[in-house]
């Protein structure tokens, strides 16, 4: 057994039951994105966090532990995705990436946005030519240092 084991085990038993991830967020107390991260094996719960998704999904005690174990990041298969949706991402980053940078330094001055001290959150926004995703992300501005 391994944390993939414990991921594809827990999409299974999402798939299912019909379970939804703001559900099994709501009962871990967490942001509905960070649970889902972590239910999909990219980050890592503490021992109560595991056992509240070990309750929902069925996981034994092993199974529980590997949801706290550090997960080695980054789940695309390729380079360049390959699903059109997570596509999509890498084409904002590809037509946008220079534009985001360029306006993070002009007002932050060099540096990075962190992905660890960072938060992000996903909603529906409704509008009469079809509904839109909305989606905010919020990282801390970690400037480069001289030495």
């Amino acid at each position: 057994m391994n944390r993939n084991d414990v991921t594809e085990k827990i999409i299974g038993t999402k798939v299912a039951k019909g379970i939804q991830w703001a559900d099994v967020a709501t009962k871990v107390g967490l942001s509905k994105e960070w649970v889902t991260a972590a239910c999909l094996g990219q980050m890592t719960l503490d021992a109560e966090q595991a056992q509240v998704v070990g309750e929902i999904f069925g996981l034994d005690a092993e199974e529980q532990k590997w949801l706290q174990v550090v997960p080695y990041k980054g789940s695309l298969p390729t380079a360049v995705p390959t699903d059109p949706l997570i596509y999509r991402w890498y084409e904002i980053v590809s037509v946008y990436g220079t534009t985001i940078k360029e306006l993070i330094h002009e007002e932050f001055g060099d540096g990075i946005m962190s992905a660890i001290d960072f938060k992000m959150d996903i909603v529906r926004e409704p509008d009469p030519k079809g509904d839109r995703v909305n989606v905010v992300l919020s990282g801390k501005f970690l400037p480069y240092k001289t030495y």
